[in-house]
Order: C-alpha cells, then sequence, then structure tokens
C-alpha cells in the first residue's frame, strides 16, 4: 500500500510539470463545451440524490415538454443498449412530435425526479451559458484572413495516464519529444510567436482547416470548442474540438480584472471583446495569459446543430453540459434558474447531453443557447445560480457517482 501510494504520488507530480487535462471521450464525441483542461482533480465525493414529486418541482406545471422530448430522443440515437435510459428511449419513439400532453405523460410516467445535493450539501450552484461561433473565414491567408485554426499538431504527443494507474482515469498527459524526453507542449504565446514567425501556417507540424479574421474570435471559439467558418463563398465549414496542448486554462476576464482593467461586472464576452478594441497593443498579452490552446477538426455539414461530448446533435435552449462524474450523459435534467442579468425564472426540461473542462461539480452546467450572435449575446452574460433535479427511469437503480 505504502508503494503504491508513493508511486501515485510521484505520477501527480509528473502530471502537474508535465500539464494535464481531463481525459475527454473519443470519436464520435465531439465536444463543444469549452474544452479547456483545469488541474488534476481528486476523485469526487459522492453527490446525493433526493426523491421529489413533479409537483416539488418549480415550474413544472406550467413547463411545456415537447422540444424537450425532442431532444431526448435525439440523444437516444447515441445511448448505448446497455444504459438504464435505453427503455426510455424505446417508449419515448413512439409519441408524436409537438404532442405535448403525451410528452408530459411520457416524462412522469417513466422517469421520477431526485433534486441533486452536492457533496457539501448544497443544493444551488452556478449555471453559465455557451453557444456556437460563427467567424468569418477563408480556405486560403490572406492579408484580412491571417489568423490560423489549427488541427491536430503531428509532434502532439498524448499518454492515457489510465494505463499508468486505474485513479488516474480520468486524466491525459499531453507533450512532445525531444530526443527521448517528453516535455510540455507549446503554450499558448509559444504557438502564437512560432506562427507569426512563420507567417504561412508552418508554426506547427498541423494542418490549417481555415483562417480567420480577428483574435478575439479565434480566442473565444477555441473557449466554446466548437463552431462554423462562414466563407466569402457563402459556404459554411463547421469545426469542432479536437484536442488540446496540455495547459490548464486560466480566464481572461479574471486576467483583466486582476490587471484592474475591468470591473468584475464587465469581464462578461462582451465587455472583453469592447476592451480589446481600444486596447490592441495589449491585447496579444492579454490572451497569452491563457496558455491553453485547442485543436479542432472539421466535422459533416449539418443543419442539425453541433456535436456534444454524448455525440448528439445539441438542441438550442435544450441541451446541457454537466459533470460527467456526476450526471450521466444522456438523462434528462429539470433546471430551475434565471435568465441571464435577470431574476426572471428559467426552468426547463433540459437533457445532459455535453460536457467541459470548466464545468466540475454536481451543481455546475453550462446552458447551450444555440448558433450566431444572438445566442452568444445570452451565452457571455449569463452567471446564474441554478439548482437541479435528475430524472431517473423508475424502478432502475440510482447512478453509483
Amino acid at each position: 500500500m505504502i508503494r503504491a501510494r508513493a508511486r501515485l504520488a510521484t505520477l501527480a507530480t509528473v502530471v502537474a510539470l508535465a500539464a494535464c487535462a481531463p481525459l475527454r471521450a473519443p470519436p464520435p464525441s465531439t465536444p463543444i463545451c469549452p474544452p479547456c483542461a483545469v488541474p488534476p482533480a481528486p476523485p469526487p465525493t459522492k453527490a446525493r440524490y433526493e426523491q421529489k414529486s413533479f409537483a416539488e418541482l418549480p415550474g413544472w406545471a406550467q413547463a411545456t415538454l415537447a422540444a424537450s422530448l425532442q431532444a431526448f430522443v435525439t440523444g437516444c440515437a447515441r445511448i448505448s443498449d446497455a444504459s438504464p435510459l435505453r427503455a426510455a428511449c424505446a417508449q419515448a419513439q413512439g409519441i408524436r412530435a409537438n404532442d405535448e400532453r403525451a410528452a408530459r405523460g411520457f416524462f412522469e410516467n417513466a422517469f421520477a425526479p431526485y433534486q441533486v445535493i452536492a457533496p457539501d450539501g448544497s443544493s444551488t450552484g452556478l449555471v453559465t451559458g455557451y453557444y456556437e461561433p460563427i467567424l468569418s473565414g477563408s480556405l486560403e491567408r490572406t492579408d484580412l484572413y491571417r489568423f490560423p485554426i489549427y488541427g491536430v499538431p503531428q509532434d502532439l504527443v498524448v499518454v492515457d495516464l489510465a494505463s499508468l494507474h486505474p485513479e488516474l482515469k480520468h486524466l491525459r498527459l499531453r507533450g512532445r519529444l525531444e530526443g527521448r524526453r517528453l516535455v510540455p507542449y507549446y503554450s499558448r504565446a509559444e504557438i502564437e510567436q512560432r506562427t507569426r514567425a512563420a507567417g504561412n501556417g508552418d508554426g506547427l507540424p498541423a494542418p490549417v482547416i481555415a483562417w480567420v479574421s480577428d483574435p478575439v474570435e479565434l480566442f473565444f471559439l477555441q473557449i466554446q470548442g466548437s463552431g462554423q467558418i462562414r466563407l466569402d463563398s457563402g459556404a459554411r465549414i463547421r469545426v469542432g474540438y479536437a484536442d488540446q496542448n496540455g495547459y490548464p486554462y486560466s480566464s481572461l476576464g479574471r486576467y483583466l480584472i486582476d490587471q484592474g482593467a475591468l470591473g468584475p461586472d464587465q469581464a462578461s464576452m462582451q465587455g472583453i471583446k469592447a476592451w480589446a478594441e481600444t486596447h490592441p497593443a495589449k491585447l496579444q498579452q492579454a490572451l497569452d495569459s491563457n496558455a491553453s490552446y485547442v485543436f479542432f477538426r472539421e466535422l459533416p455539414a449539418s443543419d442539425a446543430g453541433p456535436i456534444g461530448a454524448l455525440g448528439a446533435a445539441l438542441s438550442a435552449r435544450y441541451s446541457l453540459a454537466v459533470d460527467a462524474r456526476y450526471i450521466p450523459l444522456g438523462a434528462p435534467i429539470f433546471l430551475a434558474t434565471t435568465y441571464p442579468l435577470s431574476e426572471r425564472p428559467l426552468e426547463r426540461l433540459m437533457l445532459a447531453q455535453d460536457t467541459g473542462g470548466a464545468i466540475r461539480g454536481a451543481l455546475r452546467a453550462d446552458f447551450f443557447w444555440g448558433s450566431g450572435d444572438a445566442a452568444g449575446a445570452l451565452a457571455g452574460r449569463m452567471r446564474q445560480a441554478g439548482r437541479m433535479w435528475l430524472l431517473w427511469p423508475r424502478g432502475i437503480a440510482l447512478p453509483n457517482r
């Protein structure tokens, strides 16, 4: 036992030195939610699930559920045959679209609601928002389009630490080889310096999927983890998270607050973009404060929506990113929160269909608002308190989290 503990401690030191990121689901799952790494966390303490009646859920009686049912059915295509949700998926397939009465009957008969209680006993957590940005871009570098969207570099080495110790199953080690030594991969500042020096996309041994005109929009594309590139021809390319350089994510908003550049109430996505427009000389240093850098892959063209960690297309305003250590992907989640910068109730049956490196904890959630600027305006301002209820199939043992 002492030897095992010593080995684990040594591995933890290596992980910290070489920059470690959470283990992401392999393809076909392509997380949209912010994929940036966070410092290694200990295994979670179990959450509690307290059974309630539907009448106890705030706003349940007034909630419309047909759209929630459609989002659930969309996710069912990626739920395994062994999942406890499989029987409910089979029942849902036979319900007509937009049949509100049938949708309500399905959820109330097939599921029982359980309030999610965090390990520390709290029943209230943080709800933020995310979206799919749409950037103008080009397949060729031009004087306007100078900033590359990189695919996965050929020299990026990824080590699944679960092969070394089961307790590290949520972690991967990322780096590059110098001779026989594995060293940390290039940081954001180093990648940007190499890109500027090369001038033609050869800053990394990586494919360039497209070129964009705005480094701030590219930065936020990396935070969101997925987006669309609108070409001058009118065609669009959809890109999704493929990998990451292994550095922990650092908040640009927090950096600007600490520098005295923005107040806490100004550090929204909109506030950061406004600051960037008026401080171009300080922009690169600010962006480089986040050493994390995301690499993308091109996704098939589709109008269905971006792909979440479950592997299914996300539904605007009905898909939720959660911490999958506590909330099973694919499960219905009743969310009680408020609209951005408002006390107006937002009470809705959502579907746990995505994850994200910054989404950590039983009561931490990210609300998917959709695609484009209007969705981005809502997502960038959302930082609300919220409560969650897991809807779990009746007669099935609760998830062992």
